[in-house]
């Protein structure tokens, strides 16, 4: 493949036109806002021009209850030998492409799973899908060279392919992706009207868990629309085990020392099966999670500081495997928690303080 269309400019989009012309190849632009197409284009993701004939690859980057129409005209006009959508659900778009009688031999499902809190061509970053899963969905009809060709972009933008059935995937997303979506934003909510003085308090624990609360609403809308059924089912049981950690809660208050005891273990229950669920999310690209320890350095709030740091750390020969920046409230000072193998901890701390900085203990 040496060409490819892209139909959406938006974050998706326009990050997959980015990788592509990173790597050589025309790509062309189409959104249903042109002002979108043109941002996109200016920023290196391909043209707004017409191609003289069909490209390659087109990658249908719209919501999922505009895949089937949008990719119904594509096939209509000849814009590509094989069709990919990267909506991130797939079982509505399937149905959708089916019942408008598209050409389902090249045309194939797809969903990154990456994204960002900001949405739009702006948003776009060549490397976003590096590292990440990518979700194809073929079907018994799907022909080898869509696969390939699928499977070529997937390379091509540095992700990770995974092949799934459109409802299994749709379940597996509920779970790890749209409920946590709408989750974030619900402890987010409690926040809204909450004494001013509490919000200054919030540390990296809430920072944490309404990170995402910060995304567009009007996209995940369309989004849950396309999934509600599902989602619906992961928050019910959610709701129940809630409901269980309030009766537990309520019971840690009780005079009678049985209840309290009966409420702390319930307690301590869910937050064992917490532990166990969290174990269970993949590590380092995909493998085994991996035990890291934190080293955590106390940081100027000043150009260089933040460079400085991971310099001498990189002059050890110490690798970060993450790392978290927590602002200290009402001081010009922040805490850097450094992720690093337990073996480089000791030498790490020593090394650090010899240099001047802060470490806390």
């Amino acid at each position: 493949m040496r060409t490819a269309a892209v139909v959406g400019t938006g974050l998706i989009g326009t990050s997959a036109a980015l990788a592509l012309t990173c790597r050589g190849f025309s790509v062309y632009l189409e959104d249903a806002d042109p002002d979108a197409a043109r941002t996109a284009a200016s920023l290196g993701a391909g043209t707004t021009e017409v191609p003289e004939g069909p490209v390659d690859l087109a990658i249908i980057a719209v919501p999922p209850a505009l895949v089937g129409p949008v990719l119904a005209d594509c096939q209509r006009r000849g814009l590509a030998r094989w069709y990919t959508d990267v909506a991130s659900v797939k079982s509505g778009p399937r149905a959708a492409v089916t019942a408008l009688g598209c050409d389902t031999t090249h045309y194939i499902g797809g969903h990154p799973m990456a994204g960002r809190e900001v949405s739009g061509p702006l948003g776009a970053r060549a490397d976003l899908f590096e590292g990440r899963p990518w979700v194809l969905t073929p079907t018994p009809d799907t022909d080898t060279d869509t696969l390939n060709a699928a499977l070529e972009l997937v390379a091509l933008c540095g992700a990770m392919p995974i092949v799934m059935d459109a409802p299994a995937h749709d379940r597996a997303v509920a779970l790890v992706s749209h409920a946590p979506q709408l989750f974030s934003s619900l402890v987010a909510a409690r926040l809204e009207h909450a004494d001013e003085t509490a919000v200054r308090l919030s540390g990296q624990g809430v920072r944490d868990v309404t990170r995402i609360a910060a995304s567009n609403p009007a996209l995940w809308v369309d989004i849950l629309s396309a999934n509600a059924g599902v989602v619906a089912d992961v928050l019910e049981d959610l709701a129940a085990d809630l409901g269980e950690t309030v009766t537990a809660l309520r019971a840690l208050e009780a005079a009678d020392e049985g209840e309290r005891r009966s409420g702390a273990a319930g307690i301590e229950a869910v937050m064992r099966r917490g532990n166990t669920g969290q174990s269970r999310i993949p590590g380092k690209h995909g493998a085994p999670p991996t035990r890291y320890e934190t080293v955590a350095v106390v940081l100027g709030d000043q150009p260089g500081e933040l460079g400085r740091l991971f310099g001498e750390v990189g002059t050890l020969g110490v690798n970060i495997e993450d790392v978290i920046i927590e602002h200290s409230s009402g001081q010009q000072v922040g805490f850097v928690q450094l992720s690093v193998a337990p073996s480089a901890v000791k030498r790490l701390i020593t090394v650090l303080r010899e240099q001047g900085w802060s470490v806390r203990d």
